[in-house]
């Protein structure tokens, strides 16, 4: 299995992406239980987004921590998508 990218920053910035991993909260839900191939593919658009995001001032970012609402929506919208 491929090795999650936390880094135990949990922030998220408007767009709903993890200023620590640079993952979406959509693809940090349920990572255990994603198959290879998917989490081959997040991780592809995580080194995207870190160069999008390191050319950014992130001091400048206005981020907020995951809250329990957000974790369980997004839960709930993993559970709808099909596998």
């Amino acid at each position: 299995m491929i090795e999650s990218p936390c880094v135990a920053c949990c922030k998220l910035d408007s767009a709903k992406v993890c200023i620590g991993c640079y993952r979406h909260i959509s693809e940090i839900v349920d990572w255990n239980r994603r198959s290879e191939a998917e989490l081959a593919a997040i991780m592809q658009q995580v080194a995207a987004r870190k160069i999008q995001y390191q050319q950014q001032d992130l001091t400048q970012l206005a981020t907020s921590a995951i809250t329990h609402a957000e974790w369980q929506t997004a839960k709930q919208a993993s559970k709808r998508s099909p596998d």
